[in-house]
């Protein structure tokens, strides 16, 4: 409508101009040029008081259609300014220019991870993935939900990338991406709507590896079926830290240091060896992981036939087949260094 509107006001403009140009021509004489016609009807239009040069002293009639070209002008440009304005306006308010270039930054990630719910779980979450370097999209259902963590985590809400709508609806999920992502995490409120977000994630994008939370257990089967690679119940998690609070504490005590140390980022991290790696075929003990990345190697995942499929604290002479994960302890930074060597991105050092 508000268009059809802007439309029908340059119409307007361009015709009155029109009529403005050859009045002026037909009225004034022979001597008045196209360009002096059209130059005295837009001073006159836009009212900014220049001097004729079309002269209208010793010319009634001209000096008549002058007064009806500025009435007209006046009530005609007003209408337009208005119209354009209220384009504007809506164009900021509905797309404004901050968000067209958050959408156009999601446009371009690819192997992200989409949040949905930026409630409790979905906070803590996005929270991780910042705090890992990893790229993340959060789509929620209030913008007023996703700003309030500008008062709460700044550095959070500062970097971070989200699209505000209903994640169940395939259209919002496009906008983040999904058909780019590397996995999705469902933290919405109700597990009902977790479990839509499931079905709806896994039917068009079945390679998506997708964790949901499940606050019945009654859920964690149907959201297995209907896809979920994962389902995590806040209620089970906190009775377990409840009962390792217990237990080791002092184990418990570690793994909070790790998590919460500003200074450094301390995690267990998995290391996908892929087809071509530089880390394919060769011993871990050649691989020097820990002396060249400081890293401490716990286990590795799908080492080949005849191996566990999780190899606790394995030996040296373990040779590292692709399709393995290794699973390492350390700095992020460092992390992300020898994952960038084990996909042959970099040179393996002596």
């Amino acid at each position: 409508m508000l268009q059809r509107r802007l439309i029908s006001a340059g119409v307007l403009l361009l015709g009155l101009i029109t009529i403005s140009v050859v009045g002026y021509r037909l009225l004034g004489g022979p001597s008045v040029t196209f360009l002096q016609a059209l130059y005295m009807a837009v001073i006159t239009l836009a009212g900014v008081g220049y001097s004729e040069i079309v002269e209208t002293a010793h010319n009634p009639a001209l000096r008549i259609f002058n007064m009806g070209v500025v009435l007209f002008g006046v009530a005609v440009t007003v209408y337009v300014f208005s119209v354009v304005a209220a384009f504007l306006v809506e164009i900021e308010v509905t797309n404004p220019f901050w968000r067209r270039r958050m959408q156009k930054r999601i446009n371009e990630l690819r192997g992200h991870y989409v949040v949905c719910g930026l409630g409790d779980t979905g906070r803590y979450a996005a929270d991780e993935l910042h705090r890992t370097g990893t790229h993340y999209i959060v789509v929620d259902h209030s913008e007023e939900s996703i700003k309030k963590l500008e008062e709460t985590h700044p550095n959070l809400f500062r970097d971070m990338l989200y699209v505000v709508g209903d994640a169940t609806e395939e259209e919002i999920l496009s906008k983040a991406g999904i058909e780019h992502a590397k996995g999705l995490i469902a933290a919405l409120p109700q597990d009902k709507d977790n479990l839509v977000v499931t079905v709806v994630a896994h039917q068009k994008f079945p390679h998506l590896r997708i964790v949901s939370r499940c606050a019945q257990q009654k859920f964690a089967d149907r959201m297995l079926r209907a896809g979920a690679n994962s389902t995590v119940s806040p209620s089970h998690i906190g009775g377990l830290r409840m009962a390792s609070e217990v237990i080791r504490p002092h184990v418990v005590g570690f793994l909070d240091l790790m998590l919460k140390d500003q200074s450094q980022t301390l995690r267990v991290e998995e290391i996908d060896v892929e087809a071509g790696s530089s880390w394919e075929g060769k011993p871990l003990n050649d691989l020097r992981i820990h002396a060249r990345h400081n890293l401490l190697v716990l286990a590795v995942k799908n080492a080949g036939a005849g191996s566990p499929k999780l190899w606790v604290n394995p030996p040296d002479p373990l040779v590292i087949r692709s399709g393995a994960a290794v699973i390492v302890m350390g700095d992020m930074k460092d992390i992300r260094e020898a994952r960038l060597e084990a996909k042959g991105a970099a040179s393996t050092q002596p």
